[in-house]
């Protein structure tokens, strides 16, 4: 039988011993042997900060997001592998679709992003320069810059793809080499997306590193720059967060946790309603989708208690038409827990909340099996529960992590807040309402205790993706018992892994160190108009100076007449005086705006191809008939693109009156070639 190899130090490597043997959740017959004894844990990580990370951080942010975008291409390529080996796992075509093309979309996702929102730089700068000293010769600005160690990554065994892959992404953007470590029972179909992966040949040497087994002496190899994150449960996340080189070198430590999610059907949503059906057909699906085994499955279905039968009546009639077994057979709706002790697990789990409230639908010790051997298999019925007491602590503190869910009825929107808080903090809850106002209330009063909330109505069930589905530019973790941490996000998941420092120094070398123009830094207006500079010309600090134009009442008139807009201020000389801000008629804003354009613009066929946007636009200073206007123009930023024969260049802006006030200020957004002429 295979004993699985860990992939470290550039190599694949066996481990010492026979392994423990891993069994199929369908059929119960050994798949592999997994052991990580004789894995030189330290070397490993040694390995990944040298090689791995000194190789991603000679990349910038866009040439990292290319090759995880080719990398997340690759594998769409080899999702049908993925999908038959996921089946082994207890799942269906339909779960290892949301498993394998879940975490495929995180890695393009974040590719996406990474292009459109961070520079195509090393370095990333992060809030406006403050100013520090009065003359203006010392200013601030944080830098954020990768971490020099290793995500090291401890995975649950119920998304065996695309928990690796939303790990990997917003560490790999970052600029940090990934160690993954995935659950035991599992732990082939994560070993095998790693051998795609490695042998698509996109990566760095060191940017991707797999242990399987146990963690063995891991941690103890951290080091300061390290980074963890970890799935799994609540237990174990709170003796491995109390591992003394966690606490000692204050190592960086996410967890994703226990989660006893709610969701609560607003008192309105009554049957007939579109948001009656919705929050049934929600609840159905919550639980049987990878047979229950998610972690942000509802576990704890909220209803206004009038309406608790007539809830159990409508699930219990769709949990009725579902069909359980193998997921080769046609027509399986539902498979396998990950094993059996998963099973036995979520069993004793029942037995607990039975204590509480009783079976409305299912048996948790019978299940009829399709294509398989129910006896041989994990195979478990799904199992609505109706709790007897809101109040008994067991719904609240209690996860089966199966296909189980319990019915508590609740009176009114201080009640329900309250039941849903008791779960000590949760990953996601969701709100099925067309009420605006019952939505506000539980939102805010669910809010501290969750990471993300869906409010689902009849306008967006269709788009919805869910209550449990995580999304890449959406924070997934949660508070509390939830683990107290966040993953993806967006963005925010790959800050977490760099460091945030603040650099103090002359606007100059501030200049320098950021590769972005400062206000107070240099500026060049002597190499000619920059408008007619290719990419490979132009300079940070080039700038044009042009004007002054004077501003006529004439000006204004016909620009309001031209455009329509006539508010008073630009119209009625006294009505524009009793406003506190004016001393009479004034120009229009955007007027300013295109005569700065009419000054700056460099007319011919050239370099800039396109003027793409503003932004932080600001009006400072009226102007009024006879000001005359001048605009400084200076590059300030220059992001070249990829895959394009053209980049992004910002523009600081600033118009200035005969006085030299300041009357308005702006980023200007162009798009320009990298070449001119184009080749």
């Amino acid at each position: 039988m295979t004993v699985l190899r860990s992939y470290v130090n550039g190599a694949w490597t066996d481990p010492a011993g026979d392994g423990r043997p891993v069994l199929d959740a369908v059929t119960g017959e050994e798949v592999a042997r997994v052991s990580s004894s004789g894995i030189d844990m330290g070397a490993a990580l040694g390995y990944g900060r040298s090689a791995g990370g000194r190789a991603l951080r000679e990349l910038t942010f866009h040439q990292r997001a290319a090759l995880l975008k080719s990398l997340g291409l690759f594998l769409r390529e080899h999702r049908q592998e993925l999908y038959a080996l996921s089946a082994r796992t207890g799942a269906t075509l339909g779960d290892a679709r949301f498993d394998v093309d879940g975490g495929i979309g995180v890695l393009l996702s974040y590719a996406s992003k990474a292009r459109r929102e961070l520079p195509n730089d090393t370095v990333l700068t992060e809030g406006a320069v403050e100013p520090i000293g009065q003359g203006g010769n010392f200013v601030g600005q944080h830098i954020l810059t990768p971490l020099r160690g290793v995500a090291v990554q401890i995975n649950a065994f119920n998304f065996p793809v695309w928990g690796p892959l939303e790990k990997f992404a917003p560490a790999f953007i970052a600029g940090v080499p990934s160690l993954i470590k995935p659950a035991t029972q599992t732990a082939y179909l994560t070993a095998r997306l790693v051998e795609l992966i490695v042998a698509s040949g996109l990566l760095p040497p060191g940017s991707i590193q797999l242990v399987c087994g146990g963690v063995g002496d891991l941690f103890d190899h951290l080091a300061e720059q390290d980074l963890v994150s970890f799935t799994g449960s609540a237990a174990t996340a709170r003796q491995l967060r109390a591992h003394p080189a966690i606490v000692g070198r204050s190592i960086r430590f996410n967890a994703e946790a226990d989660s006893l999610n709610c969701s609560v059907l607003g008192p309105e949503a009554g049957p007939g309603t579109p948001e009656f059906d919705l929050y049934v057909r929600q609840l159905v699906t919550e639980m049987t989708v990878k047979a229950g085994q998610k972690c942000t499955a509802i576990r704890r279905a909220l209803v206004p208690a009038a309406l608790a039968g007539q809830v159990a009546e409508a699930a219990r009639e769709r949990l009725a038409t579902v069909v359980v077994g193998n997921p080769a057979t046609e027509g399986v709706q539902m498979g396998a827990l990950a094993g059996l002790e998963q099973r036995e697990e979520v069993r004793r789990s029942v037995k607990v909340l039975l204590s509480a409230g009783r079976v409305v639908s299912g048996d948790p010790d019978h299940v009829d099996v399709v294509g398989a051997s129910a006896e041989r298999g994990a195979f478990m019925s799904p199992l609505l529960l109706q709790a007897d007491d809101a109040g008994r602590p067991e719904p609240h503190q209690v996860e089966a992590f199966g296909p189980v869910s319990t019915i508590i009825g609740y009176h009114d929107t201080a009640e329900v807040i309250d039941l849903a808080a008791r779960g000590r903090g949760s990953l996601a809850g969701s709100v099925v309402t067309a009420d605006a106002a019952f939505a506000r209330d539980v939102v805010l009063g669910l809010a501290p205790w969750h990471g993300r909330i869906l409010v689902l109505d009849r306008e967006d069930g269709a788009e919805s993706t869910g209550h449990g589905s995580p999304l890449p530019m959406l924070v997934h973790g949660g508070p509390g018992r939830a683990g107290g941490g966040e993953e993806m996000g967006g963005i925010r998941g790959v800050l977490h892994h760099m460091q945030r420092t603040a650099v103090q120094a002359s606007p100059r070398v501030l200049s320098g160190v950021t590769r972005q123009w400062v206000p107070g830094a240099e500026r060049d207006t002597g190499g000619g108009h920059p408008f007619r500079k290719s990419l490979t010309e132009l300079r940070i600090g080039d700038t044009v100076v042009a004007g002054p134009r004077p501003v006529t009442l004439a000006d204004i008139e016909h620009f309001a007449e031209f455009t329509g807009d006539t508010f008073y201020a630009h119209m009625d000389d006294e009505a524009a005086r009793a406003n506190p801000f004016f001393d009479g008629r004034v120009a229009h804003g955007y007027l300013i705006v295109s005569f700065a354009a009419g000054l700056f613009v460099q007319p011919d066929p050239g370099p800039v191809l396109a003027n793409y946007g503003l932004e932080n636009l600001r009006f400072l200073t009226p102007v009024y008939p006879g000001d005359e206007l001048t605009v400084t123009l200076t590059c300030k930023q220059i992001n070249p693109r990829e895959d394009a024969a053209h980049g992004e260049v910002r523009w600081d802006a600033t118009v200035t009156n005969q006085d030299g006030k300041p009357v308005a200020t702006y980023d200007l957004l162009t798009l320009v070639a990298k070449e001119w002429p184009a080749a």
